[in-house]
């Protein structure tokens, strides 16, 4: 089913509603939507295509709104294969059309088909535009957003930023094309988790491109996942520029613990007793819940508590694994309390202040918290410290 966006610009994105795990490791209980466009005007274009999953429903979609016409060029934003598997597709159902993208674009293209477009690529740079009649699309580079080759492309008639996986979200459309106010909570929410997991160690990259974007007019961002956005657009810009440039998005702590036998938990549980209402608190069950859940946390709120056993003279696998993946998205900023336990020897507490002193601008608050085996009065007055210190402004 294709969906008007604007009066010439149609929607043949498809939703994904059977995947288990996006990129072999996100969960997406909702699903995924590949989004790709339609512009219909003197010279048509196609913007991406769509998963190899999608690929004939995809091109149903477009074969949809094309009729019996035929596409001057497809846009190609980003090489990624969830967006570029239908380009092959393209090219032999349609031997004229143009495929347009940059230097990078084509590589990868080589890369990934091991077929050479050079016979009909149009190569564009920062700056160049390419009229399709009444549209014009104007081409901004986006390196490392989150691939090397990404470009993304601004309509000037339509005033519509084309975002490839920028301002993109977890989740199947399920025939809505856009969010109104009443879901942006929602749309932060699946568009955070997203954003960190996927998007977050580019941040620096991210804040490149939306000074770029400052410099534009834009009524409605056309991502490659999740709904498009056509109102309220000054708070998606402003989440993007909070989350790419590492600062904590709300006042609150994340307890993230792992647990062997249940003590560490029950100190876990304890210090969010002890904190109670003083501040909004999450705690988080690494062995349980979905790693890419509790890293969105993590980078949501301002303060930190990771709490771990020893465990072959190490730190709990599921607790390394969470601090690795942080330290590859680039967290910082923060302040981090550490719980450590262990019966006999412990030293998961100098594991993950090891890891976390890797970290830039991260503030460890000291001293360790060590349980052995079980709490008693001792580390239970610890824990009050530790409460106190990251209630304190200093």
């Amino acid at each position: 089913m294709n969906k008007k966006v604007t009066e010439d610009i149609f929607y043949v994105g498809v939703d994904d509603t059977t995947i288990d795990l996006f990129e072999s490791q996100y969960v997406v209980p909702e699903g995924i939507s590949y989004n790709s466009y339609v512009i219909l005007d003197e010279k048509i274009a196609i913007m991406d295509t769509a998963d190899q999953r999608k690929i004939q429903q995809w091109f149903e979609n477009v074969k949809e709104v094309l009729g019996e016409r035929t596409p001057e060029y497809l846009v190609v934003s980003h090489m990624e294969p969830d967006h570029a598997s239908g380009i092959q597709k393209l090219t032999q159902e349609y031997p004229k059309m143009q495929v347009v993208g940059n230097s990078k674009t084509f590589q990868m293209y080589q890369s990934f088909f091991q077929e050479d477009l050079s016979d009909r690529a149009v190569m564009v740079k920062e700056g160049d535009t390419l009229s399709l009649g009444s549209h014009e699309l104007n081409f901004v580079m986006a390196p490392m957003v989150h691939w090397p080759e990404v470009m993304v492309a601004y309509d000037s008639k339509d005033k519509i930023l084309f975002s490839a996986d920028g301002f993109g979200k977890f989740g199947a459309l399920n025939c809505k094309e856009r969010p109104d106010e009443s879901q942006a909570d929602d749309w932060a929410c699946e568009a955070r988790r997203y954003y960190f997991n996927i998007v977050g160690k580019y941040g620096m990259q991210v804040q490149n491109l939306l000074k770029k974007a400052a410099a534009l007019d834009i009524q409605m961002i056309c991502p490659l996942h999740g709904p498009v956005l056509t109102e309220n657009l000054g708070y998606y810009i402003d989440k993007y520029n909070t989350w790419s440039s590492y600062q904590p998005e709300d006042s609150g702590i994340l307890i993230a613990y792992a647990s062997i036998h249940g003590n560490t938990k029950k100190a876990a549980l304890r210090l969010a007793e002890i904190l109670g209402s003083k501040t909004k608190v999450v705690v988080s069950d690494l062995s349980r819940e979905d790693m890419a859940e509790v890293i969105e946390d993590a980078f949501r709120y301002d303060r930190m508590v990771v709490a771990a056993p020893t465990y072959d003279a190490g730190v709990f696998p599921v607790m390394e694994d969470f601090l690795r993946h942080l330290k590859s998205k680039a967290y910082q900023k923060r302040k981090v309390g550490v719980i450590e336990n262990g019966s006999w020897a412990p030293m998961s507490g100098k594991i993950m202040t090891g890891i976390l002193s890797e970290m830039r601008e991260i503030s460890l608050l000291n001293p360790v918290v060590t349980i052995k085996s079980s709490l008693n009065q001792e580390s239970e007055q610890a824990l009050q410290k530790l409460a106190e210190e990251l209630l304190s402004d200093k």
